[in-house]
């Protein structure tokens, strides 16, 4: 790892293990030269060719009429001044105009790195894990500064970057666009791979080859949403799970965002991620800044796999915090689809009392608990224990479940509020509104104003309240709609496009206190499922519910997806009961387990109407994740067979020391006389040789990898398979 800087040249080279990224100040433009394998001495003259092309290219140098900034690949481009491609950035001056240019002005390099203020980021836990260099680019006339920000760690191939924004003038700027980072790669001979897809369908694996023009993926949702997921990844021709060139880009956020690709007229790749533009802007007051979320950029020079490998375990242990960050996950079981809103506490505590003589560890206590809430059209905001289901309070319920050995959690939707909600009959204002407008409601219910302070406090008293009530060590915290009507009653005018974005400040200040305050308590985030599965939301949270479609079937590409860029520690994966809720379908609970304990295993069904057969299915499984979920949780992850591009799936787990794997297969569709075949394992050591569990034999990890195992013919559809191998 290091951060070099060539005078003489003007040249920046950033370096990790296998990883080098190159830009040069070229007559005071920071032109990108270079994002690749690692190059140990690079010479900016060969790196980056230079023609004259025709006038329609403008040339700001009229000496050197090779260079125009149309042309010229950039690392934070802004437009108007001759680049006619898509800017980072925007800004109106205080004159009304739009034309800024900025120029290189200093730089600082430095071990470690800096917090993002108020916003959530990777960190560091030793300043010699990493470095950054921060480049201040300046137009002087326009009173207009930039600091860019790059980080690399001596553990990843990533680049982390960010932009801050600030207005030197006297005057007011308007900021329209600002995105967080822009990266110009010298051809446009990649695939582009999105996350993209709806409610209880998220994260479907979607690729097609770069165009000229714009290609890109959006939420104008005010989250991250379930359409797009704030990531994408180019890769090189020919790339696979295990081969070829891979750019990942994710971003810290869980607001709207935009993310894609601009090629342009000379076939060259602008790559781009940050804040959406669209229905944004930001008023700059004289001496005031604007700080972007940052963005997470990771090479891979050998395929998919690694690029998600390098993902996992940065999100893992650099994104994720807390004491749950680094400790087994409870198996729990979660009373929404047993009971919905229909329930008592001696319900409950039969649920949980069968839970324990089964093994699980915790229950979690769904939506319904709290106000008059008996369907989805009332109550949220009223966070005070329901007296008729719960006539002894929440602390009651909570020694009920623990006296039976599990731990008790809770599930709230605190930025919500229900039109017939005591807290939105005294605060009519307190949501997201537009004057006299129409206040839509998505699931009978609107948003509260995170923007404001008032807001925030409420939330967090109101929640913290609930929390030190009762011995509760778990919290699902849900957002089932998106916004509309997009709008704040405390901000003037100029300011009400600001929303969007200060909702987003407002709800991470209101995350860092409730978690800091509650560090015992294991927060998974959810949003209908995963619509707001981000990294921003896994700083706060390191675990987020994966889609509300529990089926099992459906779970294997929502999964799959997932893992392209978030660890397996972060998904929350349920049985649940058949005829499956969502989609109908009936598969066994054996396949159902297999696929579940590929996260962060539960139930979520009446374990009290299982027959003993089925009670000794869950005993078996349970125990089997107990043996193995720290293997899931930390080991390295490696896709086999994509459910996308057929009718098996396949994954597997190493363990670090390559000691211990654990496979899963799943076949979708029984075939009659199917052909004999073959899985091909990845990640052991050639070197050690394998006890395959339960069946005595001894392989080589070579024949493991280079030949494979025979794949067990399925008996029926949706049919699963384990295997456990432990070296010698």
């Amino acid at each position: 790892m290091s951060i070099t800087f060539n005078a003489e040249s003007g040249m920046f080279h950033l370096q990790t293990r296998n990883m080098s990224y190159i830009f040069q100040v070229l007559h005071g433009y920071p032109a990108h030269l270079y994002w690749g394998r690692q190059i140990s001495e690079p010479n900016p003259a060969r790196l980056l060719q230079r023609i004259e092309r025709a006038s329609f290219c403008p040339t700001p140098i009229p000496e050197d009429r090779t260079i125009s900034l149309d042309t010229l690949p950039q690392e934070y481009p802004g437009y108007g001044s001759g680049d006619l491609r898509s800017p980072a950035y925007a800004v109106q001056l205080p004159n009304g105009t739009t034309v800024t240019e900025l120029l290189y002005e200093s730089h600082t390099i430095m071990q470690g790195k800096p917090e993002l203020e108020g916003l959530p980021a990777v960190y560091t836990e030793q300043d010699s894990e990493a470095q950054t260099l921060i480049i201040t680019l300046a137009d002087k006339l326009a009173s207009l500064t930039v600091e860019l920000s790059y980080t690399i760690f001596e553990a990843y191939d990533a680049v982390i970057r960010s932009a801050r924004i600030k207005n030197d003038s006297t005057g007011v700027m308007q900021l329209t666009r600002a995105l967080t980072a822009s990266v110009d790669l010298p051809h446009d001979r990649f695939d582009m791979l999105q996350l993209s897809g709806a409610w209880v369908r998220e994260r479907y694996v979607h690729k097609r080859p770069l165009t000229p023009g714009l290609q890109a993926i959006e939420s104008r949702r005010g989250s991250s949403s379930h359409m797009n997921n704030p990531f994408f990844a180019l890769l090189s021709e020919g790339s696979t799970e295990d081969y070829g060139d891979v750019y990942g880009f994710s971003l810290v956020y869980s607001g709207s965002f935009s993310a894609g690709v601009e090629v342009d007229q000379f076939h060259t790749s602008r790559a781009f991620i940050g804040i959406n533009p669209f229905d944004f802007s930001w008023r700059l007051e004289a001496g005031e800044s604007f700080q972007t979320p940052e963005a997470v950029m990771v090479f891979s020079g050998s395929g998919l796999g690694t690029m998600s490998q390098t993902f996992h375990e940065l999100y893992r242990t650099r994104l994720c915090r807390g004491a749950f960050r680094d400790a087994v996950r409870p198996i729990l079981v979660n009373n929404w689809e047993a009971t919905y809103f229909n329930f008592n506490a001696d319900k409950i505590e039969a649920i949980a009392a069968t839970a324990s003589e089964l093994g699980i560890e915790m229950f979690v206590l769904d939506d319904g608990w709290f106000g008059r809430r008996d369907s989805d059209n009332c109550s949220l905001g009223d966070w005070v224990v329901d007296a008729k289901k719960l006539p002894r309070g929440l602390e009651d319920l909570a020694e009920r479940v623990r006296s039976h050995g599990l731990e008790f959690g809770l599930w709230f939707e605190p930025e919500m509020v229900s039109p017939d909600s005591d807290l939105y009959r005294a605060n009519p204002d307190w949501c997201l509104h537009v004057p006299d407008r129409r206040r839509s409601e998505g699931r009978k219910q609107l948003i509260l104003d995170l923007s404001r302070a008032d807001v925030q406090n409420y939330i967090i008293e109101a929640v913290s309240a609930v929390l030190r009530s009762a011995p509760i060590t778990y919290v699902k915290w849900d957002m089932n709609r998106n916004m509309s009507e997009i709008g704040s009653a405390l901000l003037p005018p100029e300011r009400q496009r600001e929303t969007a974005h200060r909702y987003m400040i407002g709800l991470y200040h209101v995350l860092e206190q409730i978690t800091s305050a509650f560090p015992h308590v294991l927060f998974e985030s959810c949003s209908g499922g995963g619509g707001r599965f981000d990294p921003g939301m896994l700083y706060y949270m390191p675990q987020t519910w994966t889609s509300d479609n529990s089926d099992a079937v459906s779970r294997l590409r929502i999964q799959y997806g997932t893992s392209i860029v978030y660890p397996i520690s972060t998904m929350g994966a349920h049985v649940s009961a058949v005829p499956n809720h969502q989609v109908g379908r009936n598969t066994p609970l054996k396949t159902r387990g297999d696929v579940a304990m590929s996260g962060n295993f539960g139930y979520e069904l009446d374990l009290t109407v299982f027959s003993e057969a089925e009670k000794e299915e869950v005993m078996r499984q349970v125990a089997l994740v107990k043996e193995v979920r720290e293997l899931v949780q930390y080991g390295t992850f490696y896709r086999l067979l994509s459910p996308f591009e057929g009718n098996e799936t396949a994954w597997m787990f190493v363990s670090k020391d390559q000691r211990e794997a654990l496979v899963v297969h799943v076949t979708v569709l029984s075939e009659p006389n199917p052909p004999l075949s073959r899985l091909k394992l990845k990640g052991l050591s050639s070197d050690l040789r394998y006890e395959w569990v339960g069946t005595g034999e001894v392989v080589g990890g070579d024949e493991l990898m280079h030949a494979g195992v025979v794949k067990p013919l399925p008996h029926g559809d949706y049919f699963s398979s384990v295997f456990r191998f432990n070296a010698k």
